[in-house]
């Protein structure tokens, strides 16, 4: 079989980023040790007040610890990255369980491309919901996104991308994934490579989140496209996506006129910040991996670290 000729000559290790979810992040744990035994499991914590230092260095089945002070998801990711010895590397969410058939679907993949991902199976009051791969034309390339919260990369595109872009509050996979189309890296979508979250409310959606949210989307589009139709065009469609959405729950009567008109100027802001931050970045790094505050940006991430192995 495939998985099993690709899986004797692979080395894998597992990042997993955390803050203050010790309870989900032993279960986690637990779901590796029981289905990938033989991986090297990297840990990236903080900065959490939960306790979960302690939990983690009781266990044997973590090889690396890293404490953090940065609270950004990317910023974490890349702490982890930098000490993973495996030349295939997975990132894994701390509130995600892998499925017994998550190996067999990595495995399966990375026989066909050099990034693979699956669908997280939430289990809802009702019942489960389960993802659907996801692509779309940007410009002239064809971006295929992936799950970052359970993505496996050979080393040699991480190395190519130079891991994730620390400048991004959110949407970190979805540059990335913009990256990978430009670098020619194809994303193998599994739907085996599975792994399962309990539900949980999110607390909704704030008006900083949103502004933030389209900081984000206008830098890595500029970023990656310059000042282009493709650009502007999925800002813009999604800004007034958005607003309609919101228009209507102000109709309604569900949302507050001035709410509304303060998401609108934070959707606005972020959006022009984030198109400039963006420009200055892509005039920053002229190179194919477009990632000036990638890996070999800074060497000050962790503020400890714990090696068992």
């Amino acid at each position: 079989m495939v998985a099993e000729s690709v899986w004797s000559d692979m080395e894998l290790s597992v990042v997993v980023p955390t803050l203050n979810g010790r309870d989900r992040l032993a279960a986690c744990l637990d779901g590796v040790t029981a289905h990938v035994p033989d991986a090297e499991v990297v840990v990236v914590n903080g900065p959490s007040t939960d306790g979960t230092t302690g939990m983690i260095r009781d266990r044997d089945d973590v090889d690396v610890l890293v404490e953090v002070s940065t609270r950004t998801e990317n910023a974490s990711r890349n702490a982890g990255l930098e000490v993973a010895t495996g030349d295939v590397v997975a990132l894994l969410r701390y509130d995600f369980v892998v499925e017994p058939s998550w190996v067999e679907g990595l495995t399966d993949g990375l026989g066909d491309a050099s990034v693979v991902t699956g669908p997280t199976h939430r289990t809802l009051d009702g019942g489960m919901t389960t993802e659907e791969s996801e692509r779309q034309r940007v410009g002239s390339r064809d971006v295929a996104y992936f799950n970052g919260g359970n993505v496996a990369f050979r080393r040699s595109v991480l190395d190519a991308l130079d891991g994730f872009d620390e400048y991004l509050e959110t949407g970190g996979d979805r540059d990335a994934a913009h990256r990978l189309a430009g670098l020619d890296y194809e994303v193998a979508w599994q739907p085996e490579m599975c792994v399962r979250q309990e539900y949980s409310a999110d607390g909704g959606v704030t008006t900083a989140a949103r502004g933030a949210e389209f900081r984000s989307l206008a830098y890595r589009l500029v970023k990656n496209y310059g000042v282009r139709p493709a650009a502007a065009t999925g800002t813009t469609r999604r800004a007034i996506r958005d607003a309609l959405a919101a228009g209507r729950d102000v109709l309604r009567g569900d949302l507050p006129p001035t709410e509304w008109l303060a998401t609108g100027r934070a959707v606005v802001t972020g959006a022009a910040r984030g198109a400039v931050d963006g420009l200055v970045a892509r005039v920053k790094d002229r190179s194919p991996a477009r990632n000036p505050h990638g890996i070999s940006d800074r060497s000050d991430r962790a503020v400890a670290r714990y090696d068992w192995r």
